[in-house]
């Protein structure tokens, strides 16, 4: 298929692809599915071999949240049957966080629910950021507390956080019918500001809230623009209790387009499966390895992921390995853009030479006919018998999930 050899030499040459291009990748037919993913496949490995990064999910407080974020099962307003809890200990924090290295994690992300932290809470981080580095040598930690405030991202960072996480989850277009309590610009400046501060920037999406294939294309584009190092591809579990319960728009095959699309987007960046890969993805979870580089270990913030030894088995099994602590991630000259992001605020260093910063750039490709009128798969059957509500690990009495 003309379409994917372009994208794939595109992605070769860090080149960003048309959005004709990107649109094509999510219109494409069944039949081609197999072709798509070898295809992102090859990106994958170009920029990251066979490796797969494992991530540790610590929640450190957990519900409470006076956002209304319609995709969240700890929103205000939510009737999910959560854990609820504040603020772990930093001793707490780092017997949690202990369990997932032991499982294989080379990094631990410290979530807190709620807009933003306060001064004291950033305080209280940093001190569980210290306990955890003192315990676990060479263990990455990324901190996603919310909303950011000037100086809070320096302080992370001179607490010993590597990134800062926050996800623009939908496009800017639609953003404003998932979440009234805040906008988009607010969570790009947040990313801005992680970046600023030289912590590696994370930010991703949620996909199957009833958005367009334009608006993934819209929002994938806006990650590439932000120079994200590592972008977090959620789909939506929908909770009981939450307004999007009853969104059941994802399919496998929708998910692995999806995932391919992300990939070609951005070529050389840490794309990471995370949560709702076991409702949406199920048995085909071992042919997204092909493209993400990147999953969460056991599980997730409030609800519950497939076993950690299933984890380690499925990416053994799929001819994958586990990526060592003593391996750098990301590729070199990501590594060099990151040293020098403080120095450049908010720019777009690493796609400098794919020909043109981050716009659209070179050759476009011809779009197949079929693949611009292809008609989407059905939407999955509701399967709310793999929604499970997280009963065990930080903040209760249970062994967690490694």
């Amino acid at each position: 298929m003309d379409l994917l050899n372009t994208l794939v030499e595109k992605g070769l040459r860090r080149e960003l692809p048309t959005r004709e291009e990107a649109l094509a990748v999510l219109a494409t037919s069944d039949d081609d599915l197999l072709d798509v993913v070898a295809a992102a496949g090859k990106v994958r490995r170009q920029w990251f071999g066979r490796r797969v990064k494992l991530n540790y999910l610590v929640n450190l407080k957990s519900g409470l949240c006076p956002e209304d974020c319609s995709y969240c099962s700890q929103r205000l307003g939510s009737t999910a049957g959560i854990l609820k809890y504040t603020w772990l200990k930093p001793d707490e924090a780092s017997a949690a966080a202990a369990a997932g290295v032991a499982g294989g994690a080379k990094r631990v992300c410290l979530v807190a629910s709620g807009r933003g932290p306060t001064d004291r809470d950033v305080e209280r981080v940093g001190k569980t950021i210290a306990a955890i580095k003192e315990q676990n040598e060479g263990v990455e930690v990324c901190a996603c507390l919310g909303l950011l405030s000037d100086g809070q991202a320096e302080r992370l960072k001179e607490a010993g956080a590597d990134a800062y996480n926050h996800n623009l989850n939908t496009s800017e277009g639609t953003y404003g019918e998932i979440t009234t309590t805040h906008t988009y610009a607010d969570r790009v400046d947040t990313v801005e500001k992680a970046h600023a501060a030289g912590l590696s920037a994370c930010s991703g999406l949620i996909a199957g809230m009833g958005e367009s294939d334009e608006d993934l294309v819209d929002v994938v584009f806006a990650l590439r623009e932000l120079d994200s190092d590592s972008v977090p591809v959620n789909f939506l579990i929908p909770f009981e209790g939450t307004p999007l319960a009853k969104e059941w728009n994802l399919t496998p095959q929708r998910c692995l387009r999806i995932l391919a699309m992300v990939r070609f987007v951005c070529p050389d960046v840490e794309v990471r499966i995370a949560g709702g890969r076991e409702v949406h993805l199920r048995t085909m979870q071992p042919l997204a390895l092909h493209i993400a580089n990147s999953i969460f270990l056991g599980d997730y913030l409030t609800s519950e992921g497939q076993a950690g030894k299933a984890d380690l088995e499925m990416i053994a099994d799929a001819g994958f390995e586990v990526e060592g602590a003593g391996t750098t991630t990301l590729p070199r000259h990501r590594v060099d853009a990151l040293a020098a992001a403080g120095a450049a605020a908010g720019g777009c260093g690493s796609h400098a030479e794919a020909g043109g910063g981050c716009g659209p750039c070179g050759g476009h490709a011809e779009v197949p006919a079929a693949a611009a009128t292809a008609v989407p798969a059905s939407p999955s059957e509701a399967r709310t018998d793999l929604v499970a509500v997280r009963r065990r690990g930080a903040g209760t009495d249970l062994a967690p999930n490694a």
